[in-house]
């Protein structure tokens, strides 16, 4: 049954949604879902404007067909070369064998890497920053945008409607719900935490590039945002790009204290507990608590992007950092966030090594404050050592409050 949506009189939505995907990339969770997004522009010619995962393919299909009424696809705009939107360039080849593929340099380059068995050349259509393709009464012109999140990415805006059709940026994880407009639903309760657990996890990592996109984006007459995940926005767009402006620039959003801990047995996490009631008492607001090897590393990472104060704790094991706790930390280094404020707690019962391990280990991140020295336990917190804890819930709480 086709689930084609109009955006516009001459653009349909006849992207899919995936709510029995377990995990993004096969990484990150998805408990509400995802969607893959692709559109259809009717003109003088027809576009497609990136296609979706080879796992809703027979769905993907029939919404095309239907859109096309029996039209001819003229153009394949790929955007972004990642499998859950480049998934069915084939399949629509095959069925539309008259439609040129329409991409970068890089991005054919993928293509061929991805598709090896199969010749696509004589369709490829190659465009360079700047170039523009009409449609009829529909312009496209290609902005570039590397790194966010892959080399070849690149965005299309449409100059008759001002649409920003902005590949993986703006996204967000969880399937759509009928309702295609974020102003249609309420994104804060279902979308708001997802997206920049998206934004973080995917896309995080390359700020600086993320930075420059948007400014090439800020030259155009921007009315609506179309992302390859997600609602699309056609009201606020502020909203998504003043959330992106402090995301790429590494800037907390609100000030709080993120706690992570890895406990074997309970000690640490009853210390990291006390240290947070302490705080609690002292009139610090928008704690979190998390521990690792419980909570999957992005829903931690999310909120360490969002505040501005991280306390991490762990135990030693086998004389290195607790095994979950150094997975975390490798992932977490790997999106090279910047601009926290930390404190450290190590525990260990006979040789507590972790404390000056995960000295060292954040000795490289960078732009990160230390704002108190490292704390080692002895197997639990003692009576003796409460001081200590109570002396480091002040400094943290003055740190907040500055």
């Amino acid at each position: 049954m086709q689930t084609v949506q109009n955006i516009t009189e001459s653009i349909h939505y006849v992207g899919c949604n995936d709510r029995r995907l377990e995990k993004f990339e096969n990484i990150f969770p998805l408990p509400n879902g995802i969607s893959y997004n692709s559109f259809l522009i009717n003109d003088e010619k027809t576009a497609i404007l990136d296609t979706v995962d080879s796992s809703v393919t027979e769905q993907f299909l029939e919404n095309v067909q239907g859109a096309l009424a029996g039209r001819d696809l003229d153009y394949i705009v790929v955007n972004h070369m990642e499998p859950d939107h480049c998934g069915n360039i084939v399949e629509l080849s095959r069925l539309y064998p008259n439609g040129k593929i329409v991409a970068n340099k890089k991005a054919l380059n993928f293509l061929d890497q991805f598709y090896p068995q199969v010749d696509l050349k004589e369709n490829y259509h190659q465009v360079k920053e700047g170039d523009t393709l009409s449609l009829g009464k529909h312009e496209l012109t290609f902005i570039f945008a590397p790194m966010v999140h892959w080399p070849e990415v690149m965005f299309t805006y449409e100059k008759t409607e001002k649409i920003l059709f902005s590949a993986d940026a703006f996204g967000t994880f969880g399937a759509l719900h009928g309702n295609l407009f974020a102003d249609e639903l309420d994104y804060d309760l279902l979308y708001g935490e997802e997206c920049r657990r998206y934004y973080t996890n995917i896309v995080g990592k390359y700020g600086k590039q993320v930075t420059k996109a948007m400014g090439k984006v800020s030259e155009f007459d921007v009315q609506m945002i179309a992302p390859l995940h997600g609602p699309i926005w056609r009201k606020d767009t502020s909203y998504l790009w003043d959330r992106y402006t402090k995301w790429s620039a590494y800037e907390p959003e609100k000030k709080g204290v993120v706690l992570v801990y890895a406990s074997i047995y309970g000690n640490t996490a009853s210390a990291i507990d006390y240290l947070a009631t302490r705080l609690s008492n002292l009139g610090v607001t928008d704690l979190r608590i998390y521990d690792v090897s419980k909570t999957h590393p992005s829903y931690i990472i999310a909120d360490i992007f969002k505040f501005t104060h991280v306390i991490i704790s762990s135990s030693t094991y086998n004389l290195n950092i607790f095994p979950p706790m150094k997975a975390f930390l490798d992932e977490m280094a790997q999106l090279d966030i910047q601009n926290k404020k930390y404190a450290l707690i190590g525990n260990g019962s006979w040789s507590p090594t972790a404390t000056k391990q995960l000295t060292q280990f954040f000795a490289e991140f960078k732009n990160w404050e230390n704002i108190a020295e490292p704390i080692t336990l002895s197997t639990t917190l003692s009576e003796t050592q409460k001081n200590e804890f109570d002396q480091l819930a002040a400094g943290i709480a003055a740190s907040v409050s500055a």
